[in-house]
């Protein structure tokens, strides 16, 4: 016998179990079987029934199997099935298979076979009854009179399937009245099977029964067809409704004409509850009760392909500033209670326009307007819905106040597509976010593709590195006291194969944000290194600096350190030659680690810098303790000192801080560099006011370590560079990273 796990059927018990069971067959109902026969066959279907519960991979089919056979053997006693059942639940697992009594699971399985051998047996006794209705029907009315014991043994196991079945089986008439219905019909409708015999068919109709139903029953009654199935919907007597798997077949004269119509139904009302109920979990979110992305989709595709040419659709996409921060001070649970609140709020906030409202996942919700006029609906819905969201939620013992930011997208519907709707969205919405939270954007063509645009710039950037499309242009910084180039400041553009040479303005940014800023920063050091190197050993009296930016990122990475030294080392640059610059702001929440490393620089004897100083916030207690050399000053200070600055007020004040700034560095005994120096005028000023070098159009452009190299070598410096400056460089001081 078969085997699973060490559980193993027992012959002799299934012999026994098949044998009392071709014995209760026999007791309760006709068996058109020998006794050797029945108890054969039975005891196949015990051996099925056994190996089903034993196997390792468990399915009920086999029972169903079981059940249809028992029916196709004519074994249909409707008792006969009551004690199969019976059986099998409170014999099967003690005498066929005793040793599954503990196995995990086994009582599962068995209902699982149970019920599986009961849907077999009515579904096949269902079939059998409307095969043999059809036979007995026919052969009745052709041999009447030549086959009248054949008439009442028909007519007997009619009367047996009809009687005792456990789907309900009516008769009626081409006019439709009820001529006889079984006791199982009877009690599905809620009525005495003498009532129903004096019912129309039409009076039990359903108002809602799907558009051509009555139309094929006609066609049924009329001969054109020779059956019929339909899910239908039946009054019962006290008004409630069953749903119906309702099979018609159409009984004919012996010439041919139709005579009257058998009905088989089976009440499906519970699996069509169950149906909705799990259709109803599948397409909403289980915790808002809203619906989810799923259904959001399947109606915004349905909006679209019935949409007609003028039909316009908007998506307001919306979703909670700050959500995750809730979460992980408040926890999950309030998370959620909280969640549940605004949903709550925007399906009332738009339930009177009939706007669809969707929670796409996490703190996301989408709100689709259909048919609005134009933007001013989409707009008007999206401010309804953060009004919503705006109000205070009580949760718990906590008073919370959230905002949203919505993303707000709205165009004729032949124009787009789902996915495209919602990618658009998506994008709006963090353009709201970004511009500041707590607001709606508006969706915008243009400034998408300038999106998009950028998205495929930075992808391209870790390539772009790897293939060395990258190259440092210098500026110099020259001496305000004798014109002389003191230093250099390295700045990477991007040999861009398609769009040429790309500023720094278009690529720095996507660099920090995807981290690259990382390596791109190390590479821009070493080539500095590398040419800064160069020039010191073909003009060692020069003794030129290089000045190279580190982003944020560089300066708190823990390698830093170890990085720029061996940038030194590989390139034999004296240390005292190179200074990194770092914004103020970077170097005003430099702690811990960070703050140790820009001591450990300065001990190698590198030069640090500040730069763009003014700009942000500094504690000049802790700018005193920092190991820095040089400030620059944000051009903004300097743009302002003008020719005519005698007359300008705010010329004057201007010229005032950066005369207070370079006091204040001088005082620190730091040195000082005026960033986007662009006229004469400025850099005499600047002279005047101590400053001890300049930086900007006026010294020169940004230029390839070649023209650094060829003013060395001829020796031009301060402004007499100016005049062959480009007209259009305005590069002033440009930042790195």
């Amino acid at each position: 016998m078969p085997e699973a796990g060490d559980e193993q059927l027992s012959r002799a018990g299934a012999e026994a179990y098949a044998a009392e069971w071709a014995r209760a067959a026999r007791r309760l109902g006709f068996v058109p079987l020998t006794v050797a026969e029945s108890e054969r066959l039975l005891l196949v279907h015990t051996v099925r029934l056994a190996q089903a519960l034993l196997a390792e991979a468990f399915t009920a089919q086999p029972a169903e199997e079981v059940g249809r056979a028992l029916v196709e053997s004519h074994l249909i006693e409707p008792r006969f099935l009551g004690w199969s059942v019976t059986a099998l639940g409170q014999r099967f697992t003690t005498e066929v298979v005793p040793g599954s009594a503990g196995r995990p699971r086994t009582a599962e399985r068995v209902a699982a076979l149970q019920g599986a051998l009961a849907a077999g047996f009515a579904r096949a006794l269902r079939d059998h009854t409307f095969t043999q209705q059809e036979r007995i029907a026919r052969s009745a009315w052709k041999a009447r009179n030549a086959v009248e014991q054949a008439l009442r043994d028909s007519e007997a196991r009619f009367r047996a399937v009809f009687k005792g079945a456990a789907i309900g089986i009516g008769i009626a008439d081409l006019d439709g009245q009820i001529l006889d219905v079984n006791q199982s019909f009877a009690d599905m409708l809620g009525y005495p099977v003498e009532e129903l015999r004096r019912v129309n068919v039409a009076s039990l109709a359903h108002p809602d029964d799907a558009d051509g139903m009555w139309e094929l029953y006609r066609e049924l009654i009329e001969g054109k067809h020779e059956s019929a199935r339909v899910e239908k919907r039946y009054h019962r007597k006290d008004g409630s409704v069953v749903r119906t798997d309702l099979a018609v077949s159409l009984i004919r004269h012996d010439d041919g004409r139709p005579r009257f119509t058998v009905a088989m139904v089976e009440d499906i009302t519970e699996r069509y509850e169950l149906q909705q109920r799990l259709r109803f979990q599948a397409l909403h979110d289980p915790l808002t009760g809203l619906p989810n992305r799923t259904l959001f989709f399947e109606t915004l595709g349905q909006l679209l392909a019935d949409a007609g040419p003028e039909h316009r659709l908007g998506v307001c996409f919306l979703d909670l500033d700050r959500f995750k921060a809730i979460n992980d001070s408040l926890g999950h649970d309030l998370g959620d209670r909280l969640l549940t609140v605004i949903a709550r709020r925007l399906a009332d906030c738009v339930a009177a326009h009939g706007h669809l409202v969707a929670r796409m996942g996490g703190d996301e919700f989408v709100i689709l307007v259909d048919g609005g006029d134009g933007i001013d609906d989409a707009v008007g819905v999206a401010e309804l819905a953060l009004a919503a969201v705006a109000a205070p939620v009580h949760v718990g013992d906590q008073q919370l106040t959230v905002s949203a930011s919505v993303g707000i997208v709205e165009c004729p519907a032949a124009e787009t597509s789902a996915s495209e709707l919602m990618k658009a969205a998506d994008s709006t919405l963090y353009w709201a976010k970004a511009e500041g939270r707590g607001r709606w954007a508006v969706y915008d063509p243009e400034r998408s593709a300038q999106d998009i645009a950028r998205s495929a710039l930075a992808a391209s950037l870790p390539a772009a590195l790897e293939r060395g499309e990258f190259v440092v242009h210098y500026q110099p910084i020259v001496s305000l006291h004798d014109a002389s180039m003191v230093a250099v400041e390295a700045l990477v553009r991007w040999q861009h194969p398609e769009r040429g040479l790309v500023g720094p303005d278009h690529f720095i940014g996507l660099a920090e944000e995807t981290g690259l800023i990382v390596a791109l920063g190390e590479w821009v050091l070493r080539r500095a290194c590398h040419d800064a190197e160069a020039w010191h050993r073909q003009f060692p009296a020069a003794k030129l600096v290089v000045s190279v930016n580190l982003a944020a990122r560089q300066v708190d990475h823990p390698d830093i350190v170890e990085t720029v030294a061996d940038a030194l080392s590989h390139t034999r640059l004296p240390a005292g030659l190179l200074q990194l610059e770092l914004t103020e702001s970077a170097v005003m929440g430099t702690a811990g680690e960070p703050l140790r490393a820009l001591h450990r620089l300065a001990e190698l004897g590198v030069r640090l810098a500040i730069d763009d100083f003014g700009t942000g916030y500094s504690n000049l207690a802790y700018l005193r303790r920092l190991p820095i050399h040089c400030l620059k000053l944000a051009g903004p200070f300097v743009e302002g000192i003008r020719a005519d600055a005698a007359g300008g007020l705010g010329d004057q004040r201007d010229e005032r801080i950066v005369d207070a700034l370079v006091r204040l560095a001088h005082a620190l005994g730091l040195r000082v560099t005026a960033e986007a120096v662009e006229t004469r005028v400025q850099a005499e000023r600047l002279h005047a006011l101590h400053c001890d070098t300049g930086q900007g159009r006026w010294f020169g452009a940004p230029a390839p370590a070649a023209t650094i190299t060829a003013r060395l070598c001829g020796g031009v410096d301060g402004g007499e560079a100016a005049g062959s400056s480009p007209a259009g460089a305005g590069e002033g001081a440009e930042r790195t990273q």
